[in-house]
């Protein structure tokens, strides 16, 4: 019997984290269908992460692994700080030709936008991962990513924090 917390792949409704127990079946939450109950003998989806259901498992437990679990599958986004020095500045593209006009930007605008190509990449990645494509395919497709990550790191100036910033490919290669 799985207990609150434990993580599942239903095949009509995937991913999901067990949020409740009833007498004869499961309440899951899944990322793109909500809340579904789903019977105790039901056996036909994958047991990512089970959690014995007599474990004692606090509410605040359950939030933690589920926002994490929500954060690896959406679009939901993470507040991500702008740098502090960067902070009410403005970006200022110059055009050669002098007589075109420079074009200004909020620099908190261009840096969303920054964080959105981000959080896309991070969702495209997990999908890549949890996709029917064969392992080489997933292999050649993580390595586009990585290296999209990798161009992008000279945008790493912009970010507060050094854990928000993009990583490439460091060269370690295994």
């Amino acid at each position: 019997m799985l207990g609150v917390g434990s993580r599942v792949r239903h095949p009509g409704y995937g991913d999901g984290v067990v949020i409740r127990l009833h007498q004869a079946a499961y309440e899951v939450a899944f990322m793109l269908y909500g809340i579904k109950s789903v019977g105790k003998d039901y056996n036909a989806w994958e047991i990512i992460e089970a959690i014995e259901a007599d474990s004692a498992v606090t509410y605040s437990e359950a939030e933690k692994s589920l926002k994490r679990i929500l954060r690896e599958f959406s679009d939901i986004s993470e507040v991500v700080p702008l740098g502090d020095r960067w902070d009410k500045g403005t970006l200022i593209l110059k055009p050669s030709d002098e007589s075109l006009k420079p074009k200004e930007i909020p620099i908190e605008a261009f840096f969303h936008k920054i964080v959105m190509v981000r959080d896309r990449l991070r969702v495209m990645e997990q999908r890549v991962n949890s996709s029917n494509l064969n392992d080489e395919e997933k292999v050649n497709l993580q390595q586009y990513i990585t290296r999209i990550y990798g161009s992008l790191t000279t945008f790493n100036v912009l970010f507060k924090y050094k854990e928000h910033n993009f990583v490439g490919d460091k060269g370690d290669r295994e």
